[in-house]
């Protein structure tokens, strides 16, 4: 089935829950779905309409063939998804929640179409990876190459490490969560897309996004330094803040959620 017969709401297995004037979209990272918002879900149905849905690179797509790794190289094509997806549930001005590589996509689709969202908040994204002599990515090149060359020859080994690298290791629960999410996602699918975010170089696109926007940063996050959230902040175009959550690794929405939830409340204005 061709993305043409099929809509997109159905094929990312898209669905909107909750009650409120305003609608919240929540966009999962790299090897997860949707499930890895349920902790702080019911906290925000009761005063947003929140989306939730799957990159259809994602476990938990029905029908493989949707999702082509030659093409989604690059953020923009995952920025199409989710324009297509809120133009087809006629979804306007909403706040977008972006965890990991889905702050970028939420970046450059803002940019594309600014008039779909009101905010973007960016939880514990970052605009390249790869250290450079004026910025600090978190990883040196080789360090990148040596994790490419880990899914390739040892798969197995790759999916356990890297679970243990995102997310608190005092969570084993968490852990299990997000490894079974990176375990159901098609194997062909996950180099050619890790390939595309940790060697990806996004810092350009900052300064063209107008959203007004709050980054989330956990403080004690492997994967991104915090210097990438100011770093972040500084280059953003349009109004920028950053909250930081004093927790540990890459999930506040698995391992701190009420302390998530307080940041989202406070910077949105909700009552918990």
């Amino acid at each position: 089935m061709s993305m043409l017969q099929t809509s997109l709401k159905a094929a990312m297995n898209a669905r909107v829950i909750g009650s409120g004037s305003e609608t919240m979209i929540l966009a999962h990272g790299f090897g997860g779905d949707q499930s890895l918002w349920d902790k702080i879900l019911p906290y925000l149905t009761k005063h947003y309409h929140v989306l939730l849905f799957d990159w259809l690179c994602s476990g938990t797509v029905k029908d493989p063939n949707l999702y082509d790794p030659l093409k989604y190289t690059s953020f923009d094509a995952f920025a199409d998804d989710l324009i297509a997806l809120m133009d087809e549930l006629h979804l306007t001005s909403s706040v977008f929640v972006g965890h990991s590589m889905s702050g970028m996509i939420g970046c450059i689709a803002s940019i594309k179409r600014p008039q779909l969202f009101s905010k973007l908040i960016l939880v514990g994204s970052s605009p390249r990876y790869i250290t450079t002599n004026d910025y600090e990515g978190g990883f040196d090149g080789a360090a990148i190459d040596n994790m490419m060359s880990s899914i390739e020859s040892d798969y197995e080994h790759w999916t356990s490490s890297f679970a243990k690298l995102l997310v608190d290791n005092n969570d084993p629960l968490s852990i299990e969560h997000y490894f079974k999410c990176l375990k159901s996602m098609n194997p062909e699918f996950v180099l050619p897309l890790a390939k595309a975010i940790f060697r990806s170089d996004e810092r350009e696109t900052l300064e063209k996004v107008t959203t007004p926007c709050t980054i989330v940063q956990v403080k004690n996050d492997l994967v991104v330094p915090n210097s990438v959230a100011y770093y972040m902040q500084k280059k953003i175009k349009g109004e920028a803040t950053v909250e930081f959550i004093n927790a540990d690794r890459h999930y506040p929405q698995l391992t701190a959620p009420l302390e998530f939830i307080h940041v989202l409340s406070r910077v949105l204005g909700f009552e918990i």
